[in-house]
């Protein structure tokens, strides 16, 4: 099966691609020109020959898009007129209303539904969330990702990912650093207390190795859950505590490169996916690519490069095969 290529908006948001001197440069100037973004971002994509895109945060948000557009049916037009489609949206947690407000269900399931009505209407079938972030080791009061925490995250996703299903549309959770979803007992334990029906997993290759964790790993355990995923290459673990604030984004980034260029395992990690009921996408995550166009190239290249060993599995059937002839 070959798979269709993606990428997150954010591969676009290196301030050198559009000509500017910093991130607020961008959103500011992408704000007053929302069609020119888009129509820019689509037409480097046709370059890359890569036909699928997830919506994330400003710039590239559905409020954006439907500035430039008018309409989620119009903004799907001109993506089909040039092959392309939207493959899921990433609701970012400053986006949204607070996870861990009490008494802010309502409003948490009223933009899940907005979003989710949304991604119907353009053809895409995946809202992408993540957990709230942890606090910065030695707090006080220290706060806890623990068995009840997780059972009140549970809750919420059972509530949003019913309410976004009637929309047909699967609701999945990214493994974002530094995030209460961010080790592989985090993901683990919250995967068991959810239900399957109506909770996904997004697993992050590069965010999951940031935390120590191994993702080829996460992905084997979890396969059956997986509806989509990002290709992502680490430099190496993060190997001290982060200030949790505004900036944690940023000083991540030092530890995330392109792929082939770090740790993470592709040939076993592209053997994982295959298995995976996301497996017709391979969504490329390149944090502010100055050239997305040759960046997106690279990136397939690895890819290709570590699909094109013969998975476990397909080994084992053309085995059976042979004997099945001999």
């Amino acid at each position: 099966m070959t798979p269709r290529f993606a990428t997150d908006v954010i591969t676009f948001y290196h301030p050198d691609f559009w000509g500017l001197d910093s991130a607020e440069a961008l959103r500011d100037w992408a704000y007053d020109h929302p069609r020119a973004f888009w129509e820019r971002v689509m037409d480097t994509l046709t370059e890359a020959g890569v036909t699928g895109l997830e919506l994330t945060f400003a710039p590239g948000d559905i409020d954006s898009a439907l500035r430039a557009f008018g309409s989620a049916a119009s903004f799907r037009h001109e993506l089909a007129a040039r092959g392309l489609s939207v493959v899921s949206a990433f609701v970012a947690g400053s986006d949204a209303p607070g996870w861990r407000q009490d008494g802010n269900l309502p409003a948490i399931v009223a933009d899940a539904e907005r979003r989710a009505a949304f991604l119907a209407e353009v053809g895409a079938e995946l809202l992408v969330a993540s957990l709230p972030m942890r606090a910065t080791f030695g707090t006080r009061p220290p706060f806890f990702v623990d068995a009840a925490y997780m059972t009140r995250m549970a809750d919420i996703a059972h509530v949003v990912g019913e309410a976004v299903s009637r929309h047909g549309v699967q609701l999945a959770f990214h493994t974002e650093s530094n995030s209460t979803l961010w080790y592989e007992r985090d993901i683990d334990l919250f995967m068991a207390l959810t239900d399957p029906r109506y909770v996904w997993l997004c697993p992050d290759s590069c965010h999951i190795a940031l935390g120590g964790g191994d993702p080829v790993a996460v992905a084997r355990r979890h396969s059956q859950r997986i509806a989509l995923a990002h290709w992502k290459d680490a430099v190496k673990p993060i190997d001290v505590h982060l200030t949790i604030d505004e900036t944690v984004f940023a000083q991540q980034q030092p530890y995330m490169t392109e792929l082939g260029t770090g740790i993470v395992e592709w040939r076993a990690w592209a053997d994982a996916m295959s298995r995976t009921p996301g497996a017709c996408t391979v969504l490329i995550e390149l944090d502010e690519a100055a050239d997305p166009a040759a960046a997106l190239r690279a990136g397939r290249a690895v890819v290709e490069g570590a699909r094109s060993w013969p998975a476990v599995g397909d080994r084992a059937a053309a085995h059976i095969e042979r004997q099945g002839q001999a």
